[in-house]
């Protein structure tokens, strides 16, 4: 399929995309990078008509493009999905699975072929979870499920937006080798915003600056592009900015260590563990990050800590010096603590203003329900400046494009200065500047010790030099889920 942009300006009530010139040939697959922008949900949204809950406004022409030729995988197509099920799925209240919610159904949909269905769980790692809910899911494992149904389309014609998002290492790797083979059949736009991400076997390459299409290339002449180094450069000034913000406003309480401590750990649904055998605690002044594949319990161990996970009653846990389940309030625990994640993500479904949503997390709330303070006004204003999005305070939050909408969770998790930090892939959906902005500002957040950090992420380019401990899901030889392994600084 051949697609011509020609002068397309192109823009929804947070962001622009514009192109002057540019000419996708048939059989030809791209590569895209974006340095600041969210480029991919914006062209899958034109090239399939599929505003979701935006109205897209264009000029210009965009010539050779078929809606229904063409198939989009994003962290908002993800989002979205999550939440059609969310809305009209009633099987947790009634007591079993509806099919059509789990993964084989999800995909099943796109082709109502079980042969096909089969080839695709069985091609992307997902056949051991043919029957889990689509929303019980690790982020990895649903973005391998988007791409499945995706292709269960049989369409000619993909738009894939940051399609490594919260894959672990392996996944990565054969998700490489598989999009490589794919695209011998099918012709395929991969957007990336880490330079790590862009697949060797693409030819050509579409360079993105704040929603322009910049310069067009190919994968050579891009291997030996100096925007990296130019940008790397650029997001070293915004976060001292960031950082100065939280230094001016931190007030964060102390507690006797240790700040949390689980024993003997173990999390199980029906006839399937999790994890189990888990022991460890957090220190004062100790920063951790946690490792393992997708699906192993990462997100759920978070769960525990911050009190979402209902399995976080049946373990023995001490918080903030309280044994939990002792008659402490959800709330006293969750004044202290920062979050971002996935699952945070989707749930904020209210649709309050950008500035409101930075504001909430003075409150540990989703959405505002209280008037605040000039003073957290204020502080929530600075936030939206330093990140480049003060022209957007009045925008409600599901208005925004999906990086948008992380930056400001993430904004709301460190605005109170919470005693404890918890990062569950606080990256995903991010441009290379907002990472960039970001990953700088944990650093400088754990040398100051500003904040504990409890992170996450699978991509070691991500490792944070001020975090020296670990903790590492592994198989357990027992075939009971998975174990932990802690390492790190005087750990035996």
């Amino acid at each position: 399929m051949e697609i011509r942009f020609t002068q397309l300006k192109c823009s929804s009530s947070s962001v622009s995309l514009v192109i002057d010139e540019w000419l996708i040939a048939s059989q030809q697959s791209w590569g895209i990078f974006s340095t600041e922008g969210d480029v991919g949900a914006t062209l899958g949204q034109l090239l399939t008509q599929q505003p979701h809950e935006k109205s897209i406004d264009y000029s210009g022409k965009f010539e050779g493009g078929d809606p229904s030729k063409v198939a989009v995988v994003s962290l908002l197509e993800q989002q979205s999905l999550l939440e059609d099920i969310l809305a009209f799925d009633d099987s947790e209240t009634l007591g079993y699975c509806d099919p059509k919610t789990t993964v084989f159904g999800v995909i099943y949909a796109q082709c109502h072929d079980n042969a096909l269905t089969h080839q695709l769980l069985q091609q992307l790692d997902l056949t051991h979870l043919s029957q889990s809910h689509f929303t019980h899911l690790s982020t990895g494992e649903g973005r391998r499920v988007m791409l499945a149904r995706a292709v269960a389309a049989q369409v000619p014609f993909l738009v894939l937006d940051e399609p490594y998002a919260g894959l672990d290492v392996e996944h990565r790797k054969t998700l490489t080798t598989y999009l490589q083979h794919l695209s011998q059949t099918m012709q395929i736009l991969v957007v990336v915003s880490r330079e790590e991400d862009m697949p060797d076997w693409i030819e050509h390459v579409a360079l993105f600056s704040h929603g322009k299409l910049d310069s067009v290339m190919t994968k050579a002449q891009w291997d030996n592009h100096p925007v990296i180094s130019q940008l790397t450069a650029q997001s070293g000034q915004q976060s001292e900015a960031l950082l100065a913000l939280i230094r001016r406003h931190r007030h964060s309480a102390k507690f006797a260590a240790p700040v949390f401590e689980l024993h003997d750990g173990r999390v199980a649904y029906s006839d399937k563990v999790i994890f189990s055998g888990v022991n460890w605690r957090i220190d004062n002044g100790v920063h951790w990050q946690v490792k393992g594949p997708n699906g192993c319990g990462k997100s759920t161990l978070l769960g525990l800590i911050f009190g979402d996970h209902p399995q976080c009653y049946s373990n023995d846990i001490d918080i903030f010096g309280k044994k939990r389940g002792s008659g402490e309030s959800i709330w006293e625990i969750k004044q202290h603590i920062g979050m971002v994640s996935s699952a945070l993500h989707m749930q904020y479904r209210v649709n309050c203003s950008a500035l409101d949503v930075i504001v909430s997390g003075f409150y540990d709330s989703i959405g505002l329900y209280q008037k605040p303070t000039q003073q957290q006004v204020a502080i929530a204003s600075e936030w939206l400046a330093i990140l480049h999005m003060g022209h957007l305070s009045k925008t409600a939050f599901k208005q925004l494009e999906y990086g948008q909408q992380r930056l400001l969770l993430i904004a709301r998790a460190i605005v109170k200065q919470p005693t404890l930090l918890i990062l569950d892939e606080p990256y995903q959906g991010l441009d290379y500047l907002g990472r960039r902005l970001i990953k700088n500002s944990l650093e400088l957040i754990a040398k100051e010790h500003l904040s504990q950090l409890l992170y996450v992420s699978h991509y070691q380019q991500d490792s944070l030099d001020s975090i020296k401990h670990f903790i590492e899901f592994v198989p357990d030889e027992n075939h009971q889920g998975y174990r932990a392994l802690v390492s790190g600084p005087s750990i035996d």
